[in-house]
């Protein structure tokens, strides 16, 4: 059974924090690859094609590696943004109905909007990470960035479950 097309299809206008989220994740997408044009020319032949959980380079390659990391966050961020338009497919409880799926909508699309930016985010500091070890500016950001990366994913996710709850 296809409880999709049971669903409702609604307009719901993108709120002020959605924007805001877009804003910042676009901003630091857009930047970082910005940053790398300026230097690209600057850049050695070899930059980090790998970084360990202790923020240590495990493997070096070509400077290309680093048009891999926006190339990635452009898709991630696109997939991701495909799924903001259609908060109808997403899987929810059972409690789900008519009265109730304006919130149940808002408040995935919400979710999913800030996990895409967080994610453009994200990709944004590995490129720019793998940049400045690269031009031997920066050592990197240690070993603390993969516990950063791993709660800034999941803090949206426990938050929407939570509010998602909360929904009568």
């Amino acid at each position: 059974m296809n409880l999709t097309k049971k669903r409702p299809k609604l307009n719901i206008p993108k709120t002020k924090s959605e924007w805001v989220w877009d804003i910042l994740g676009y901003s630091c997408y857009v930047g970082s690859i910005i940053l790398l044009i300026i230097v690209w020319g600057k850049l050695p032949d070899k930059a980090p094609a790998h970084i360990n959980g202790a923020g240590e380079v495990t493997r070096w390659g070509s400077k290309w590696v680093l048009a891999i990391i926006p190339t990635i966050g452009l898709f991630s961020g696109l997939f991701m943004q495909a799924f903001e338009y259609y908060p109808e497919i997403y899987n929810y409880p059972k409690r789900f109905n008519e009265s109730n799926a304006k919130q149940f909508y808002l408040n995935g699309r919400k979710m999913i909007n800030q996990m895409k930016n967080i994610m453009l985010s994200i990709s944004s500091l590995i490129l720019l990470e793998m940049t400045l070890i690269a031009l031997d500016w920066h050592n990197g950001f240690g070993k603390w960035f993969l516990p950063l990366i791993i709660s800034a994913i999941f803090i949206p996710m426990i938050i929407g479950m939570i509010r998602q709850s909360k929904i009568k």
